[in-house]
């Protein structure tokens, strides 16, 4: 299905809507101007009816795990304080321009110049969404309808509806957002139509994976500005344990083990490897032989609902090492500590990299002394930091994982949590959504 201006249509009339898409579009440009304050009312109406389950039946056909905490994450972000929040953490001053029109600041460049700044939408964003985090293409728009941009969603082909219905509902409740959105189920093979959105643009929001990525950046006209959430490499480091009280490390690793089978490990924000600070093999086996019994208790506590994707990846990375067999490549050595529904794999490489997921975690040495040698190798997927030291070290830590290119760090056992104003991959999204112009008076 397509959503144009606020009325659904079928996909067969996506040739049709794209030939007067960009007239469309300027008209609105032109003669309209996005309040974000009426945005910021209908998103926390959305929020509302997240958290009292007008959803949640959908949601649960999709499958997802750990709803519960989904739901309540999502629905406070949504909410009035925390969005009201995040414009004046991201946009500080620049929101008011946004809202008013009135420029930011008067500057006196000379005395012959006196130059006004405006803040402006960026334009028009198109988004190319992901289909590896439900609700992800919505949360893409309401960033671009935050910052007063037109937006063009293309759906990722795993959506099932649930994007377009929760759209929808945006503009029952505020129907001043219908010719501020546009939605194509079109797929990602559809070249033609991806290219034509593109032109339309002012810029391409792609999330997704190296591909993804890529093949955006090929299509993308010259000129336009990429904005891109690709995905992002995640781990815990692990220093000084022996230094640590017994109870606090105790419950430490216990956060450690839940976050990791929580989250099944899918989330650019999972931990894929555990780091040790460490030179000897031996004390990485000795940590797998300790650590595997609270990964198990986890796993107990969350059970997996599907076992057909952990087979697939499970599978692929099997065929990978065989292939690395066949054509002698270097597989390194590694053991692998087998629990209930879990799995540790003891490493003798340093390198960061995609574990096999779903409660199967790698764990590797890394003296501190090699951080910036082994992370800056990863520089462009480096993402969230769990730290675990003794309280007297973690500054040290801090400093060297912020060096190294980390743009998250925090507990072990709070990797993936959210809160209110957090940049994305160390940014800040609605200022990329948006533009200066400067203008002299005479």
């Amino acid at each position: 299905m397509i959503l144009y201006r606020g009325k659904l249509s079928e996909t067969s009339h996506q040739t049709k809507l794209l030939q007067k898409l960009e007239k469309d579009i300027n008209d609105t440009r032109v003669n309209k101007r996005l309040d974000i304050s009426k945005v910021i009312a209908a998103v926390d109406v959305i929020g509302q009816k997240l958290e009292n389950g007008v959803y949640r039946g959908r949601i649960e056909a999709l499958g997802m795990e750990g709803i519960e905490e989904q739901i309540r994450t999502i629905s406070a972000m949504a909410s009035r304080e925390s969005l009201e929040y995040r414009m004046a953490v991201e946009l500080g001053e620049l929101k008011e321009p946004l809202l008013s029109g009135q420029p930011v600041n008067v500057r006196q460049e000379s005395s012959l110049t006196e130059v006004d700044t405006y803040v402006y939408p960026l334009g028009t964003l198109f988004h190319i969404g992901a289909g590896n985090r439900e609700g992800l293409p919505v949360y893409s728009v309401l960033e671009g309808l935050l910052t007063g941009n037109v937006n063009i969603l293309k759906l990722p082909q795993a959506d099932q509806g649930l994007s377009i219905e929760i759209l929808q509902t945006l503009l029952e409740i505020e129907p001043s957002l219908a010719e501020f959105l546009y939605v194509f189920d079109t797929p990602s093979t559809d070249l033609d139509a991806m290219c034509a959105m593109a032109r339309m643009s002012d810029g391409v929001v792609v999330w997704g994976g190296d591909e993804a990525v890529a093949a955006v950046r090929r299509f993308a006209p010259p000129g336009i500005r990429l904005i891109e959430w690709g995905h992002k490499l995640s781990f815990a480091y692990l220093s000084g344990l022996e230094e640590m009280e017994e109870k606090a490390l105790d419950q430490e690793l216990q956060a450690l083990a839940e976050h990791i089978i929580s989250t099944r490990q899918i989330l650019c924000s999972s931990c894929q490897v555990i780091y040790l600070d460490q030179q000897d093999m031996e004390e990485v086996h000795k940590f797998c032989r300790r650590f595997l019994s609270y990964l198990e208790r986890a796993a107990l506590g969350f059970p997996a609902k599907s076992i057909g994707m952990r087979a697939q990846l499970s599978m692929s990375r099997y065929c990978d090492t065989l292939q690395k067999v066949i054509t002698k490549e270097k597989v390194s050595k590694r053991q692998v500590f087998h629990g209930r529904d879990c799995s540790l794999t003891a490493c003798e490489d340093m390198e960061l990299e995609l574990s096999e997921m779903f409660g199967n975690c790698l764990v590797k040495r890394l003296p501190k002394e090699k951080m910036p040698e082994m992370l800056r190798r990863k520089k462009g997927y480096l993402q969230t930091a769990g730290l675990l030291c003794p309280e007297g070290k973690r500054q040290e830590f801090l400093k060297r994982l912020a060096v190294c290119g980390v743009t998250r760090i925090t507990s072990v056992g709070k990797m993936s949590e959210t809160f209110p104003g957090e940049a994305h991959d160390g940014d800040y999204p609605l200022r990329r959504y948006v533009r200066v112009a400067d203008v002299t008076k005479r």
